[in-house]
């Protein structure tokens, strides 16, 4: 599993001590983009729609952030190139209507992006997104919003046994959106990213370097066997 750092991690010489890692640099908080293009092996752009969705983060005094898709695409302009990739703009909590139609504004090309599947949507729409792009990002919204709990891990079962149903062995790439804790999961992510390093590092007793390490060092199965989902968990 790639494991994609999330930034800020301050101060930069903090983060310079990172280098040859991957990060994940939010178009809501670009303070360190130029110092993650030059010592990452690579960096995921986040379009920012969470913490649009979430806080009350501010670009200037004036007003609260807000996400403009078109904003974001002439940010990603000068710096969107392999190996990095952007999480395709989504709606969160939004229809697989309204999903499509920001799928349509995409202007760099599949290989460039990752769409995001909702684990509220259906996983029909799921299978679309993997069809077209061969990738995708997990994203916890909705009644599935927490991470880790009985109800979300049931939905994840029923999301990797509908890919295997119709993918086989070979899965197509899942990136897991906040999902850096669960590298020791059960569920084969390709990739994820947090903040939990970036938010947490200068509470543990040990270096940052010493701290990525053990978060890199862990990985999940590459693999999915089919299993019984229990219908309490997906009630």
């Amino acid at each position: 599993m790639i494991h994609y750092h999330g930034t800020p991690i301050t101060p930069n010489s903090m983060l310079e001590m990172m280098a040859g890692r991957h990060f994940c640099v939010s178009w809501a908080r670009p303070d360190q983009l130029k110092h993650c293009l030059r010592v990452g092996q690579s960096v995921m752009f986040d379009n920012g729609a969470f913490s649009a969705h979430t806080q009350p983060l501010r670009f200037d005094k004036k007003r609260n952030f807000q996400f403009d898709d078109a904003k974001f695409y002439a940010w990603l302009e000068p710096i969107l190139a392999h190996p990095h990739w952007a999480v395709i703009p989504d709606v969160i909590d939004g229809s697989v209507e309204e999903q499509r139609e920001m799928l349509k504004r995409w202007p760099f090309g599949d290989a460039y992006g990752i769409p995001v599947w909702h684990m509220g949507l259906p996983l029909s729409y799921l299978l679309e997104l993997c069809d077209r792009f061969g990738r995708v990002c997990f994203g916890s919204a909705g009644e599935y919003w927490q991470i880790g709990t009985p109800k979300w891990a049931g939905r994840m079962d029923a999301a990797f046994n509908a890919l295997v149903k119709t993918f086989g062995a070979r899965l197509p790439w899942v990136h897991g959106l906040r999902m850096l804790a669960q590298g020791d999961g059960q569920w084969p992510l390709s990739s994820a990213d947090s903040t939990n390093l970036g938010r947490n590092f200068k509470h543990q007793d040990v270096c940052i370097d010493c701290f990525a390490k053990r978060i890199d060092a862990v990985n999940p199965p590459s693999l999915w066997v089919e299993r019984e989902l229990q219908t309490s968990l997906l009630e």
